[in-house]
């Protein structure tokens, strides 16, 4: 007489490349055939890729949203064509300010996540012609006096100085632990040196 046997086995649980591979064997009938289903995991390698993604956004965790000063200033001057003279990430905002014709200046709000504008403002302010006097000769514009001090870490401010002998672009970076540094960019090099004052 024949009785029907199920049986259930677990037959291993190893580790395989970093995950489990699990057999399990379901007897029937004797005139019937064996089933038998592998599934193989490997959850180090996607604990693997989440690690390298974390450390390629670490360089970028320091500013939210993935804008950077560069894109900011570039987005900035073509809603307002002028001459970009800061970049600040303000309030979680981009704030670029533009030097227009005349005296005109304008504030353009730029989204850190989208380049979106945001909003703008326009005022009159009486320091226009020491800037011009500042960037005549000058060779390097705000965006590309950010993108060379990006090389030192996440730009999160860059600015014109242009007070005294030492006239140039001030740039403030963060690097992923947060440590904040003071760059002087060259107006006609666009070489990156530290900023004496932060030293």
């Amino acid at each position: 007489m024949k009785r029907n046997i199920v049986i259930a086995v677990v037959t291993a649980a190893a580790l395989v490349g970093g995950g489990t591979a699990t057999a399990l064997a379901v007897s029937g009938d004797d005139d019937d055939a064996s089933t038998s289903v592998t599934r193989t995991d490997d959850d180090r390698d996607d604990r693997d890729d989440r690690d390298d993604r974390s450390d390629d956004d670490g360089d970028r965790a320091a500013a939210p949203g993935d804008v950077t000063a560069a894109d900011a200033i570039a987005a900035a001057l073509k809603h307002t064509p002028g001459t970009a003279v800061s970049a600040e990430l303000d309030d979680a905002a981009w704030e670029v300010d533009v030097l227009g014709k005349g005296d005109t200046w304008h504030s353009v709000r730029i989204d850190p996540d989208t380049g979106k504008v945001l909003g703008s403002s326009e005022d009159d302010e009486d320091d226009a012609a020491e800037v011009r006097a500042a960037l005549k000769g000058a060779s390097v514009t705000a965006e590309e006096a950010a993108k060379a001090a990006a090389a030192k870490g996440t730009v999160v401010s860059v600015d014109l100085d242009d007070d005294g002998d030492d006239r140039g672009w001030q740039a403030e970076t963060r690097a992923s632990g947060g440590d904040e540094r003071d760059w002087d960019v060259a107006l006609t090099t666009a070489s990156v040196t530290a900023d004496r004052d932060d030293d």
